[in-house]
């Protein structure tokens, strides 16, 4: 099948991309600030963003989420720190953590070509592994990106009526692998995890964080700004955080 030119999806291609690390944030306190960019997007008080974080211990279920597949009890995540939310995105059920590079596109699409957007996404994270020297890829009927038969990028993304994009993709640099062990990732029973570290490759959340702008940047054919510090700043018109 053919999919369309990424550097064609964004509504206002020529206009750079905003792009924030935000170091460790809550998920909740995330979740939040891509409503208010969304909000803020759609009046046309900013721009296309890219936030690139990671997250405390956390499992999110998407709208299609099976509850049955996360597999430990209340005592278990307690004891083990890990929070469950549901939030409004597709797919099923996946973990945030340490050590994993979390980045939520805040983009106006030109169309609501989700298909063709998460593709984007995926060949984003394959070029970033290339510089990365990991060979991944691909794997067909199951979004995200993989080496072999196990996957090291999950994604899931909210596009809504007016095309804006939020949630994203995490890409497990060192992450905890036994903090899968509680989930059936993404619904998926008869594939794994891995990460870059559990295939030899040491490298810092920042350093993988570096690849990924400059793939994100080549794959949308985007001119990249750091954002300032209005970015994270609660605003009057913020809406109600996620509960």
């Amino acid at each position: 099948m053919t999919h369309a030119d990424p550097r064609t999806l964004r509504a206002d291609p020529d206009t750079p991309v905003r792009v924030a690390r935000l170091g460790t944030v809550a998920y909740r306190e995330a979740w939040a600030l891509q409503q208010r960019l969304v909000d803020h997007h759609q009046a046309g008080r900013c721009p296309d963003t890219l936030l690139l974080l990671e997250h405390p211990r956390v499992y999110t279920l998407g709208r299609r989420a099976d509850r049955s597949n996360v597999h430990f009890d209340a005592p278990t995540l307690a004891e083990r720190g890990i929070e469950v939310i549901e939030v409004d995105r597709g797919g099923d059920v996946t973990y945030h953590g340490p050590g994993q590079l979390v980045g939520y596109p805040i983009l106006r699409l030109a169309g609501t070509l989700v298909v063709d957007y998460v593709r984007a996404l995926e060949e984003i994270l394959i070029r970033a592994l290339a510089a990365l020297e990991i060979t991944a890829q691909r794997c067909p009927g199951y979004p995200g990106v993989w080496v072999g038969e196990e996957k090291v990028a999950a994604i899931g993304v909210r596009v809504s009526a007016g095309g804006l994009t939020s949630h994203g993709f995490a890409l497990n640099v060192y992450t905890d692998l036994d903090d899968f062990t509680g989930i059936v990732p993404c619904g998926i029973t008869d594939r794994g995890v891995c990460s870059l570290a559990s295939l030899g490759v040491d490298v810092e959340v920042a350093r993988a964080a570096e690849v990924v702008e400059q793939a994100f940047a080549e794959v949308f054919g985007a001119t990249l700004e750091p954002a300032g510090p209005d970015l994270v700043a609660p605003a009057s018109t913020a809406s109600k955080a996620p509960s």
